[in-house]
């Protein structure tokens, strides 16, 4: 076969037909598909191996030779592309026994076939030979994880680099990287349960992960990947990216960030039409997003808020499925602690665009799970953004802008609901509790809502009910706890209304109030009630030195037959009890004892109440003094800092109980270090420091519910000063007294000298007030003049026409009765003419006089503001005012100029239009008359305008009087001030000056002493005196 193709290829012999046929080969996957034409015109056009040829019946011999030839040479070409099908075909069937675990002869094992595939990724030209390969890989990655990752992972890689023009390889190689790093939990649950072997897979996945981003470039060329429009190509690069996150969060976030525009290449992934790519871009964002805050607000900035918005909408907000828990979950690594991109969500509106997630039906039965999440994300959220940890401005712009747009009122709304499932009215609970906690607004709405009822009962009755209910879910009592610190918090009207439903005169005994449902709470068989209500009514006294002192008005009625106690003994009477268990026991009296010393700090007055009885105080010594187990520590810590809380706010009213007194009781019953080794059990409490954390309880058991996030800032608060305060004398306890009366008269002063400044501001911005507007009127007024100017001007433009007629007409007379007549027409139109003018000038007057009667009120009001003012801007202000008046009399007296020139010279065209109208007696009679009304009117405005100026004269000699009235005071103030400063100034030297005698008399008598010479002090001269005066009197 060999040799007959080499001489098939030398050519055909001379004289003989040309080669009939040739051949062409085209490349496929496995085989090559050769082709022959033929020649003579009889054959076949087309002549495949293998097939029957036939001809026409005329054919020439030749033909036959030439295809019998091509016969053998194309059985040669088959014969090779057998044994490579045969070879190919011994190794994939090799690839199935080793996946489908067929036994065929002695098998290779899975590595030495991964190092085959590596070898043929990395050595084969043919783009289908490297793709049937990375096929191959990907089938294994899952099995053979370990030696896929450690042999192929660089070969794959430079799969991504090189074979970028083709898809589907691309696809291949990220789904088998994915494979290989991803820690797919499902699977590993199904192999083992063991959770050494899950450890051990992560930590290969974590492994392989730190291999991928060693070079940077790796994760560059991934973000490059996800550009490409391609299904096969971008979500497999979308989950591993994700899968990468999830390993090796904070090295991926650093280069992520750093490449150029890698995060906007991702942000992309919400805009793709394809809902699976952007459903995994949403988790792949969670992942990037999560504790980089640089990243939070790239995200932010690229319009992040706006996309999950109109997703979360579209998707039907609560009613979604789990793409809106991915959205909210996404948001919520958005605003979570990062206050910039707060800020930006609350300018740009979307606050108000969280109103429409929380409405809910009529019927709210049948929720699904889902549904329940959604929403729980949603309060969650809500609650990032008024969570008491941000800056007080952030909050407080939140809770205004939640309340404006009608967010607040809906949350309430799902709160009086009825069918709301539990752990979503637990969180609406805590959500409203945020969004009401220190806005005043707010919290008086919340004060308004009333629960659909009948009667209607407030909202807050009706959670305390909760509270105090032993049947009701921990958490939810907790909640409403909450909602009611809350209400309270920065709340002295919320207080004192609290508070003012326990007194006396304000009790209904038809309706339940909250004072009524605390009290019961209070002395409940429950003691998680206990504690409830003793720390709910510590906040109605928190900061509120009045609400204090009230509720020691309230009267209890114990039992039949005996007189009432009050609210203050009745809780140290259970304190002092012993008849109940020993657990319910410590939360009771932890409960009582945080409230007692909430009650009496900063309250004298309650410290008297509590001293008063006998029996407090043995009481609380004799706890301290003992030695209780563990469980009672907690006790002796709060029972010594309320005896503290008695020594530090004691007024000494009590002769039994003075501070001196109190202190002595506690060195010789209890002793200094002891009580204040006991004061410390407070603190070192492990459950101290978890309240103090934050505001909200949060308890994973009721047994644990001890202390109570305000009373942990009073303890700290106080601790220190009872330790320095037991541990004083006397002596210090007086310099002390003494320093604090110095400073309260200090800041006595102060406060006075604070109260005149804010008066004398006050006063100056009152002035200034009014200067402002005296200047806006002046403007007007100059405006106004002005005009008047004008208008002058053209009445004096229009009289000179007119007189130039009337000259010109008494020049010519009239020769005939006709020419007379309409000369007596002429002026009759201009006497009319004149009239209007006249009426129109009269109005303008009236204006001017209105105006100056304004000038004038205003006037009288700066004067008497000027007799009370001691600064200086009155001064300033009279003297424009006076410049303003100077102006206005000129302008007023060139009016009056004008007014009698146009006066005189009507006078004297009416005289020249009597004489030229001599001859028309009945016109010239009615135009006489005519200009005597004009007369007359203008009389009257002249006599107007006399007045003004009389006026404006009398309005100046009561301005200038305030301007000196002012003046003096003036200078009266900076004598006084002058002579302040100088009796300061001569107080200081006489001190200087003592000091220095003294000085100098200590030293003169240090010399004499040095000299032997005897010196008496100031004491010993002051015993001596009193000795003799006393010696005077006994000889008297």
């Amino acid at each position: 076969m060999r040799k007959k193709n080499q001489k098939g290829k030398r050519g055909p012999k001379p004289n003989v037909v040309p080669w009939p046929f040739k051949q062409t080969a085209h490349s496929s996957a496995n085989t090559s598909t050769f082709r022959h034409v033929c020649a003579h015109a009889h054959c076949s056009p087309v002549c495949v191996p293998g097939s029957v040829i036939q001809h026409s019946a005329r054919f020439p011999y030749y033909c036959i030779i030439f295809h019998l030839f091509y016969i053998f040479y194309a059985a040669y070409v088959n014969s090779c592309q057998l044994v490579l099908k045969h070879r190919t075909s011994v190794s994939m069937n090799f690839f199935r026994g080793v996946i489908t675990g067929q036994a065929t002869g002695p098998q290779p094992t899975g590595a030495e076939t991964i190092q085959k595939l590596c070898d043929r990724v990395a050595s084969s030209t043919l783009l289908e030979d490297r793709r049937d390969a990375v096929r191959a890989l990907k089938s294994l990655s899952k099995k053979y994880r370990m030696e896929v990752g450690t042999q192929a992972m660089d070969h794959l890689i430079n799969i991504l680099q090189t074979d970028r023009s083709d898809s589907e390889i691309l696809g291949y190689a990220l789904d088998t990287l994915y494979n290989i790093i991803c820690n797919d939990e499902e699977e590993e649950q199904d192999e083992s349960e063991d959770e050494n072997a899950q450890k051990q897979t992560d930590d290969l996945g974590a492994q392989f992960t730190e291999k991928f981003i060693q070079d940077p470039e790796h994760i560059t060329l991934l973000l490059t990947l996800l550009e490409e429009f391609d299904f096969h190509v971008r979500w497999p690069g979308v989950k591993l990216l994700t899968a990468l996150l999830k390993n090796q969060g904070v090295q991926v976030q650093g280069i992520v960030l750093v490449s150029p525009m890698g995060v906007s290449r991702l942000m992309d992934l919400l805009a793709d039409s394809r809902e699976v790519i952007r459903n995994d871009g949403l988790l792949l964002l969670q992942q990037l997003t999560k504790g980089n805050a640089a990243i939070q607000k790239i995200v932010a900035f690229e319009n992040a808020f706006e996309r999950l918005l109109e997703i979360i909408s579209d998707e039907g907000c609560s009613d979604g499925g789990i793409v809106v828990e991915d959205c909210l979950l996404l948001l919520l690594n958005l605003l979570k602690n990062n206050s910039s991109n707060q800020n930006f969500f609350k300018e740009g509106s979307y606050i108000q665009k969280m109103k429409p997630w929380f409405e809910v039906g009529d019927d709210n039965s049948g929720w699904s799970a889902q549904k329940v999440t959604n929403l729980h994300l949603m309060l969650q959220l809500v609650r990032v953004m008024v969570s008491p940890v941000n800056s007080p401005g952030a909050t407080a712009s939140c809770q205004k802008s939640m309340y404006q747009c009608g967010l607040l009122q809906q949350l309430c709304t799902i709160l009086m609901a009825t069918g709301v499932p539990a752990d979503i009215l637990t969180e609406t609970i805590n959500t409203v509790s945020e969004v009401i906690r220190g806005s005043q607004v707010n919290q008086d709405y919340f004060a308004s809502v009333n629960a659909p009822s009948n009667p209607p009962r407030p909202a807050i009755v009706v959670l305390l009910m909760s509270m105090v209910n032993e049947r009701q879910p921990f958490v939810l009592r907790c909640a409403v706890l909450y909602c009611f610190q809350c209400f309270l918090y920065r709340n002295q009207k919320g207080q004192g209304e609290i508070v003012s439903t326990l007194l006396p005169s304000t009790i209904d005994a038809n309706s339940i109030s909250a004072g009524q449902l605390l009290c019961g709470g209070l002395f409940s068989v429950d003691s998680l009630s206990n504690w409830c209500a003793a720390v709910a009514l510590a906040h109605a006294l928190q900061d509120n030195l009045t609400q204090k002192e009230q509720l020691l008005r309230v009267q209890l009625a114990t039992s039949l037959g005996k007189p009432p106690v009050s609210l203050l003994q009745q809780c140290t009477n259970i304190l002092s009890q012993t008849k109940s268990e020993k657990g319910s026991k410590v939360q009771t009296r932890v409960g009582l004892l945080m409230l007692l010393c909430t009650w009496i700090s900063n309250c004298p007055i309650a410290v008297t109440h509590f001293l008063h009885n006998q029996d407090n105080v043995p009481f609380l010594t004799a706890q301290i003094s003992e030695n209780l187990g563990e469980d009672e520590r907690l006790v002796q810590g709060l029972c010594a800092l309320l005896l503290g809380i008695c020594i530090y706010y004691n007024d000494n009213s009590l002769e039994n109980y003075t501070k001196e007194k109190l202190k002595q009781l506690i060195e010789k019953r209890i002793g200094k270090e002891n009580f204040v080794e006991k004061l410390g059990f407070i603190t070192k409490h492990e459950l101290y420091s978890r309240a103090a954390l934050k505001p909200q309880p949060i308890f994973p058991s009721p047994e644990q519910m001890l202390f109570d996030h305000e009373f942990t800032k009073l303890v700290k608060e106080l601790e220190g000063v009872i330790t320095k305060a037991v541990h004083k004398s006397s002596e210090e306890d007086k310099k002390e007294e003494e320093v604090k009366k110095t400073l309260e008269q200090h800041d006595n002063i102060v406060t006075q000298y604070k109260e005149l400044i804010r008066e004398q501001d006050a006063q100056i911005q009152e002035l200034k007030e009014q200067v402002a507007s005296m200047t806006t009127q002046t403007d007007q007024m100059q405006a106004t003049i002005s005009q008047q100017l004008s208008q002058i001007q053209q009445h004096k433009d229009q009289y000179n026409i007119l007189k130039l007629k009337l000259g010109k007409d008494s020049q010519s007379q009239p020769s005939t009765q006709a020419d007379g007549s309409q000369v007596n027409g002429l002026q009759t139109e201009e006497l009319s003419q004149l009239r209007e003018e006249l009426e129109e000038l009269r109005k303008q007057h009236t204006l001017l006089q209105t105006q100056v009667g304004d000038k004038d009120a205003l006037i009288d009001s700066l004067k008497s503001a000027a007799q009370t003012s001691e600064s200086s801007g009155g001064g300033s202000a009279n003297t424009e005012l006076l410049q303003e008046l100077e102006a206005l009399k000129s302008q007023v007296q060139s009016q009056l100029a004008d007014i009698n020139q146009l006066k005189t010279e009507r006078q004297e065209l009416l005289r020249r239009a009597e004489a030229g109208a001599a001859d028309a007696a009945p016109s010239s009679d009615g135009t006489s008359d005519a200009i005597k009304e004009l007369e007359s009117r203008l009389s009257a405005q002249m006599s107007e305008t006399e007045r003004l100026k009389e006026s404006q004269a009398g309005l100046e000699q009561q301005l200038a009087s305030a301007t000196s009235t002012v003046a003096i005071l003036q200078t009266e103030k900076s004598k006084l001030q002058s002579e302040l400063q100088e009796s300061k100034k001569e107080q200081d030297d006489l001190l200087m000056l003592l000091a220095d005698q003294d000085q100098k008399i200590h030293g003169l008598k240090q010399r004499l002493k040095d000299l032997g010479e005897p010196v008496e002090d100031e004491d010993d001269i002051d015993a001596r005196e009193q000795t003799s005066d006393e010696e005077d009197e006994d000889e008297d």
